[in-house]
């Protein structure tokens, strides 16, 4: 093992003072929402077909396809007619979410009948911590692929190793229906051939750094030194090395861990276009009050605010702000992210689709500095009024008090977009 003298500690546990090697699984549905409308519709099984969003919404995209349709090429994210040019026979089916919920609880359930220590990574993929276990965690991997078969009709893919990174790549490496074991021994051998884009934690920006200086594999990724590294993508490339060369560390949360959120989102493709300012007002203060309201509920506070705005040619821009002071208002969250998008983003009307985000947050109770202005004041005012409003909503429903400025388009406006919001947690870093 490669030595490493960084902060973070190396992928080992310890249990009375003796090394314990961990055994990590990570279980990955295959083709999950295809595979449950499959269960509800037999009949689906012998034919290529896909769970696509409505198109008369726009939201007309692959959600996810079964076995057939992906040896047409159809692939999860593209639209539906791209889909079609490829597959003309393929059928789609809406999607049904209260569905996905139930079996991802009834296979998620499964596996807590092995361990506590439980991590969900989405609705259809989950950790497991099986280090100390009597069993060997190959043969409970392959138990848990039966039973979810079996008992549920759908199929898992399993990888299983002594880190939650190369874990996640067993179970990507053979599919569907299928369990990895990544080792010490042989994870070289296994995994460093793989291209870097397969890893995770490296997104398409970070993919691009890299490959334009020619690290094509994880392999490569690993070889390279730290200090380099670090040069290109700072702290993320001292992550992006300890994951490549087997030293990730992370620990699977228990399934009832309460973990605060690094960032909170909201984005929604709407209706039509976004025209002009007037639109693009319209949604940032419907998506900035689901965004204040969710970090309230964490009781969080965020010192960044950023924007991502797509155009007709489906391509995006991000620009963000940070503040001196924390914040958790959603005026000032609307007003900070229209300003962004007046400053930077104006040239590409009309928009196809816009999120908000709100990060590096910290908790609610961090010390304000007091002023003589009376602004402290003030924002204790807007605090009492957003908690009333608060629960209000919790006990009567998200419409029962809106913004005016929403109400200037109601079908743009009058969604809810506590429906779209994404919290993304502290214990797993984003892919970038």
């Amino acid at each position: 093992m490669i030595s490493y003298t960084g902060t973070l500690v190396p992928n080992i546990c310890f249990k009375d003072g003796d090394y314990m090697k961990r055994d990590i699984l990570h279980v990955d549905c295959n083709n999950f929402f295809a595979s449950v409308e499959s269960v509800y519709s037999p009949e689906l099984r012998d034919i290529p077909f896909a769970v696509a969003g409505r198109k008369e919404e726009r939201h007309g995209i692959i959600l996810a396809k079964n076995e057939l349709a992906k040896a047409y090429g159809v692939r999860t994210g593209e639209a539906v007619w791209e889909a079609k040019q490829k597959c003309p026979m393929l059928t789609t089916v809406e999607p049904h979410f209260d569905r996905y919920h139930k079996f991802s609880r009834l296979f998620k359930g499964i596996c807590f009948e092995y361990t506590d220590l439980l991590e969900s990574f989405g609705i259809d993929e989950c950790w497991l911590d099986l280090t100390g276990n009597r069993r060997n965690p190959v043969e409970i991997a392959e138990e848990i692929r039966r039973r979810v078969k079996e008992e549920y009709g759908l199929t898992v893919s399993i990888g299983v190793s002594f880190n939650k990174i190369f874990a996640k790549l067993g179970s990507d490496m053979k599919k569907p229906d299928a369990v990895t074991v990544i080792t010490e021994e042989n994870f070289k051998e296994k995994i460093w051939k793989l291209p870097v884009e397969n890893m995770l934690g490296v997104g398409r920006a970070t993919m691009k750094k890299l490959k334009s200086r020619y690290i094509e594999t994880i392999g490569e990724l690993a070889e390279t030194e730290l200090s380099v590294l670090e040069s290109w993508l700072g702290k993320w490339g001292e992550y992006l090395w300890i994951y490549a060369n087997g030293l990730d560390s992370s620990p699977v949360m228990r399934f009832d861990a309460k973990t605060p959120p690094k960032s909170v989102s909201s984005g929604v493709t709407p209706y039509r276009d976004l025209e002009n300012d007037r639109d693009v007002k319209i949604l940032i203060y419907a998506l900035s009050e689901n965004i204040a309201m969710q970090l309230r509920e964490h009781n969080l506070k965020c010192r960044t605010v950023s924007i991502n705005i797509r155009d007709r040619n489906l391509s995006w821009i991000t620009r963000q702000c940070s503040f001196s002071s924390s914040i958790a208002d959603s005026s000032q969250l609307a007003e900070t992210a229209f300003r962004l998008y007046k400053n930077a983003c104006r040239s590409i009307i009309p928009v196809r689709s816009i999120s908000v985000c709100a990060s590096e947050l910290v908790p609610y109770s961090e010390e304000v500095q007091l002023d003589f202005g009376g602004e402290a004041m003030q924002d204790q005012k807007k605090e009492s009024i957003n908690r009333a409003v608060d629960n209000l909503r919790k006990r009567f429903g998200y419409d029962t008090v809106r913004r005016a400025v929403v109400m200037q388009d109601k079908r743009l406006g009058m969604f809810n977009p506590k429906e779209t919001g994404e919290t993304a947690p502290v214990g797993f870093r984003p892919n970038i």
